[in-house]
């Protein structure tokens, strides 16, 4: 993925509608200290000295999605008692729709204390029911998901067995899935897998799919066979397998497969690092994104959630950081429209002045440089609209152009005196000036100002237009002609 497309990402996720059906749970957290022995029996006492109550099981999800900035919904059944109570508050607080959550007065909410003491967990303790949920509770929940299946771009199924996702339910909301085009996401559990057959996509780990699969997985030829198992026995459309410090693979149904290195980052604490994976790749697949390019952002995103201790959640701002060390300088120049316009806002408040030129820019060249460098010298930051190929083929015919436009813009983004470059696909800038309000309108001095698209829309603002003389017999045309002159056979 390039910054543009990273940035296209992130920039979506507000709104993305995700459903979230699983297991929820309460994760209990109490710390103190211990310095003695009790006197009762030979155990140690601990002082507690700090509570925290959490979200858990796929609550962990719901947290990843809600960081992200997106608009989650959850389907689920808790108990009728205080700790249901409890579980649906603090949804309702992060701003999740709880219209799919079924209450059962015969049921135990999930949760799980943990007592910790000199840095380490001294004992968990369970309370829970692991009882499949009922026929008539099944058929409400898969009802509730066949109404409002329209309202949602992806479904996501955290399942931690404890009886929430019967056979009947998933396979109920993989076909309500298929026939409305909603990817289905699962992070599976157990030793058969089959009541998740026919779904889009499944992420267990290297163990889960070790026993799904009882194909012991000891190198890539074994992961493979394993792998491929899954894939055709659950008719799967994909399945992505993460793999620790190994990375993650991904099997496709058409025979191809990528294995993706780990992200080298100082492993603390890898809980909920699958969470992390789910919810990154099923909003992936939401934002149209291919699904080994989603799977990259998971894998990177899971890096930053192992570097932190406890169930972690990793913010766009951190996936936006991670993905910058990858780039070069001149890469966080180019940007999406939507991106720049909110950048040159804040600009145009602290008193800027903005200068805006566009041009295919193909084969560049000194006169190309020359004229952005006198551009740039006009006002404070110099934008560069560029030609996407689709316009450039319909502009100059179906030879150009040279270089494709992502090479043009990381050309045009290395020189010092262009601050921001822009692709866009329609034959003229005008959007993008009406976007971006430039104070300066420059073109070369080949225009009369009365030929130069936006001319009146800056002015009727009180810009002006600018024309700057090209270097004489400078242009990619003679460029051209001189390397067919130069080179032609015969």
């Amino acid at each position: 993925m390039n910054r543009t497309e990273v940035e296209n990402f992130l920039n979506r996720l507000g709104s993305i509608r995700a459903l979230v059906i699983g297991d929820l749970m309460l994760d209990e957290y109490l710390w103190g200290k211990t310095d003695r022995i009790s006197p009762e029996a030979p155990v140690q006492v601990v002082d507690i000295t700090r509570e925290d109550l959490r979200l858990g099981g796929a609550g962990n999800v719901i947290n990843n999605l809600v960081t992200l900035g997106c608009r989650v919904h959850v389907a689920s059944v808790l108990g009728d008692g205080h700790d249901g109570e409890l579980l649906r508050g603090m949804l309702s607080d992060k701003q999740v729709g709880t219209a799919g959550v079924l209450l059962d007065p015969q049921r135990t909410t999930s949760r799980k204390t943990r007592i910790l003491a000199s840095h380490q967990q001294m004992m968990r303790i369970d309370r829970e029911s692991r009882t499949p949920i009922t026929a008539a509770q099944e058929e409400e929940l898969a009802s509730w998901v066949r109404e409002h299946a329209a309202e949602f771009d992806v479904i996501l199924i955290s399942d931690y067995l404890k009886g929430v996702l019967t056979e009947g339910l998933l396979q109920a909301v993989i076909a309500i899935g298929k026939r409305q085009g909603i990817p289905v996401v699962i992070d599976p559990k157990g030793d058969d897998y089959s009541k998740y057959r026919g779904a889009t996509l499944l992420t267990p780990n290297r163990k889960e799919t070790e026993v799904a699969s009882r194909v012991a997985i000891t190198d890539l030829d074994s992961l493979r066979r394993a792998g491929r198992a899954l894939l055709e026995n659950l008719e799967l459309e994909t399945l992505v397998v993460t793999r620790s410090e190994e990375g993650i693979s991904i099997f496709f149904r058409d025979g191809n497969e990528v294995h993706l290195p780990t992200e080298a980052r100082e492993v603390y604490d890898v809980t909920g690092a699958g969470d992390t994976v789910l919810s990154l790749i099923g909003v992936g697949l939401a934002c149209g994104l291919p699904i080994e390019d989603a799977a990259r952002l998971a894998n990177l995103a899971a890096g930053i959630a192992v570097s932190k201790l406890g169930t972690s959640t990793v913010t766009v701002e951190e996936i936006r950081e991670i993905f910058s060390h990858q780039f070069t300088e001149g890469d966080s120049k180019i940007k999406r429209r939507d991106s720049l316009a909110r950048i040159i806002e804040t600009e145009h408040q602290r008193g800027k002045t903005i200068v805006f030129t566009n041009g295919c820019f193909d084969l560049l060249h000194v006169g190309h440089v020359k004229y952005l460098q006198k551009a740039r010298r006009l006002g404070d930051l110099l934008i560069l609209g560029l030609n996407s190929d689709d316009s450039i083929r319909r502009l100059k015919g179906p030879s150009r152009p040279l270089i494709g436009e992502e090479e043009r813009a990381h050309i045009l983004a290395a020189l010092a005196c262009v601050d921001y470059v822009v692709v866009f696909d329609e034959d003229t800038p005008l959007e993008l000036i009406r976007l971006l309000r430039p104070q300066i309108l420059v073109k070369g001095g080949d225009y009369t100002p009365e030929g130069v698209v936006g001319k009146d829309l800056v002015e009727s603002y009180g810009g002006r237009v600018a024309l700057i003389d090209l270097v004489d017999g400078r242009s990619t045309t003679n460029i051209i002609e001189r390397i067919l002159d130069r080179y032609e056979p015969g």
